[in-house]
């Protein structure tokens, strides 16, 4: 049986080689700079502490609790009426006690600038007179309400994040109470309506964007020229700025 021809080679031209030599060139580039990013990342995150630094936190978390208690011995404020609050979180991060972490976690404001709502009653007005100067506060209007739940508005629903877009999540999630849309959110949270509690709680905190000029930065009370605690009606002008 006489031996089999070779097939010859495929050709491949000599553009196709470059273009491959500079595809793969620029894969390797890539790879290098996102190594490179991932790198100067952790380096930029990585901060070693100074003895004193511990130290100035630790002794800032102690003065934070002492505080505290003097704040909760003041008698409450109401406003004579049950109104709706919105809650903003503006402080807090290696200068608060762990007791002042936990109530404002009790509030749901695990990060700075994110807000809720909640109902006045005296347990709220102990818990943000304890947490004064990490927080601000206010008595929204309608405008202020359902602005926040249009533009910046997201729920959790069955262990997952949604957009206020789809009713259909709505309806599954507050269809019993008869809250069926987004209209009907807005609604039972600007009254205060019986299903309030379940309604806030379906809704996630809102992440809102920093106000730059508007805070100075200050822990002293709004009324003091400060940033903190109760801004009544005003708390309005604040959250149009980080809406």
């Amino acid at each position: 049986m006489a031996d089999e021809e070779p097939k010859p080679l495929d050709y491949v031209s000599e553009i196709v080689l470059k273009k491959r030599k500079n595809n793969e060139d620029w894969a390797i580039r890539r790879k290098e700079q996102l190594e490179q990013r991932v790198k100067k990342s952790k380096r930029d995150n990585f901060v070693i502490k100074k003895p004193e630094q511990f130290v100035r936190e630790y002794r800032d978390r102690e003065s934070d609790f002492i505080k505290m208690k003097h704040r909760s011995k003041r008698p409450i404020k109401t406003s004579g009426e049950k109104k709706l609050i919105f809650v903003i979180r503006i402080q807090g991060k290696n200068d608060m006690h762990p007791q002042t972490r936990k109530l404002l976690y009790s509030l749901r404001l695990r990060r700075i600038f994110t807000g809720v709502f909640v109902k006045e009653n005296d347990r709220i007005l102990d818990i943000l007179q304890k947490v004064e100067p990490f927080v601000t506060y206010g008595y929204p209007n309608l405008k202020s309400v359902s602005e926040l739940i249009y533009k910046k508005g997201l729920a959790k629903f069955d262990k997952q994040i949604f957009p206020l877009t789809d009713n259909n999540i709505i309806e599954q999630a507050l269809g019993e109470h008869k809250i069926i849309c987004i209209e009907d959110i807005v609604n039972e949270i600007a009254n205060m309506g019986p299903h309030f509690k379940e309604v806030s709680h379906f809704l996630c905190p809102f992440s809102l964007n920093n106000p730059e000029k508007a805070l100075q930065g200050k822990k002293r009370p709004f009324r003091d020229g400060g940033d903190s605690g109760n801004r009544w009606d005003q708390i309005n002008e604040l959250i149009n700025k980080m809406n």
